[in-house]
């Protein structure tokens, strides 16, 4: 399975019309927001990506707060593209409560220097494929706008690929941000199953006296 996961479930009918219809202009806060999250977000990876190349470790401050923004983005992505119609939280906490959920692995001990020092180039597919993705988010929510309108409800043939196309901007962001080393997969088929929907995250199991915490449970404490 893919490291970094998206899952969302389709609220079914009785959305919300009014939200739908103005939702570019209620969006606008997290836009704002989100530009200065993503800011903050791509300079702490630049950070990391001389910590990487010259350590080869992710200083695990700045994976923390680049994992919050990816978490952010996947979340905000959703309500934009009208995958729900819960307004989605301003942070970048773990949110299982939320009808979308992106989960990010635990920091690798070590990461390839090569595959850091030279992300912009091997990335170039990652590039082209988000933004078929974006184009196919925005095409299809513009055509779900309307049938939630006129419906009350946004279709399966609608609501998959807009899900899919999210997910895939979500981990391409995670790829840039050097969360994961390995090119995200173009559908959810490597997903825990093949509609994309996941459980909830599991409790990180308290330590054993007298061994180390791991690092998700490091980081939270």
């Amino acid at each position: 399975m893919y490291p970094v996961t998206f899952a969302a479930e389709n609220p079914g009918e009785g959305r919300n019309r009014l939200t739908v219809f103005f939702r570019l202009i209620i969006a606008i806060p997290w836009l704002i927001v989100g530009g200065i999250y993503g800011l903050g977000a791509y300079l702490a990876a630049i950070g990391a990506w001389f910590s990487i190349v010259f350590t080869g470790a992710y200083p695990e401050g700045l994976y923390n707060f680049v994992a919050g923004y990816v978490r952010f983005l996947g979340r905000f992505y959703s309500y934009f593209y009208l995958l729900t119609d819960e307004y989605p939280p301003f942070n970048g906490e773990v949110d299982d409560a939320y009808p979308a959920r992106v989960n990010t692995p635990a920091p690798l001990p070590e990461y390839d220097r090569l595959k850091t020092g030279l992300r912009l180039i091997f990335g170039i597919p990652v590039l082209l494929l988000s933004y078929v993705q974006a184009i196919i988010a925005e095409v299809v929510s513009l055509i779900g706008w309307f049938a939630i309108l006129f419906t009350g409800s946004l279709s399966e043939g609608l609501f998959n690929p807009i899900r899919s196309a999210t997910a895939y901007q979500t981990r391409a962001a995670a790829y840039f941000l050097l969360i994961t080393e390995d090119w995200p997969p173009f559908s959810l088929e490597d997903d825990a199953t093949p509609s994309g929907q996941l459980p909830p995250s599991a409790p990180v199991p308290p330590a054993a006296e007298g061994t180390p915490a791991p690092p998700e449970q490091q980081a939270g404490s």
